[in-house]
């Protein structure tokens, strides 16, 4: 039975580090479903699962979320309202790196409509995150890392 993924669902990912959550709290037309992945870890499965909607968010990304429940790569484990803080579509920034320093010179911002530029990033701007879709791999490896947008060396 294929169970269909709605706004405020939980997923559980597993990794090496322990279990990490998400929740599902946008589509793009363009880009598919926008998760905000939540920064704590965990040993085993919180009993409330709500509770884990109130941790901060260590990062947002654009993940192929039905094709993953659907291969069991994550699993849904919960429906939580979306949080306030997490409703309004938020601000991502974008640029091509250099190839021979594989740093970005040109920093774009992206609302999900439209995109301006603005050259150098601030610091409030360097935790912005960064437009992209990832997959199961690259989410899990970023979730490991303990990766976040304003660490990001590009």
């Amino acid at each position: 039975m294929v169970v269909k993924v709605q706004f405020g669902d939980i997923v559980e990912i597993r990794t090496r580090k322990g279990l990490a959550y998400a929740q599902y709290t946008h589509r793009h037309e363009n880009y598919g479903a926008l998760i905000r992945v939540f920064d704590r870890l965990y040993k085993s499965r919180p009993a409330d699962i709500a509770e884990v909607a109130s941790n901060p968010v260590r990062f947002t990304t654009f993940f192929p979320l039905q094709a993953a429940v659907n291969r069991h790569i994550v699993d849904l484990v919960g429906k939580v309202r979306v949080p306030e803080r997490l409703q309004a579509f938020p601000l991502f920034r974008d640029g091509v790196a250099d190839p021979p320093t594989g740093r970005v010179a040109v920093w774009w911002l992206w609302d999900g409509e439209r995109e301006w530029r603005v050259g150098k990033l601030t610091s409030e701007q360097r935790r912005l995150p960064i437009r992209g879709i990832w997959n199961d791999t690259f989410l899990v490896e970023r979730i490991e890392e303990g990766w976040r947008p304003e660490n990001d060396r590009r």
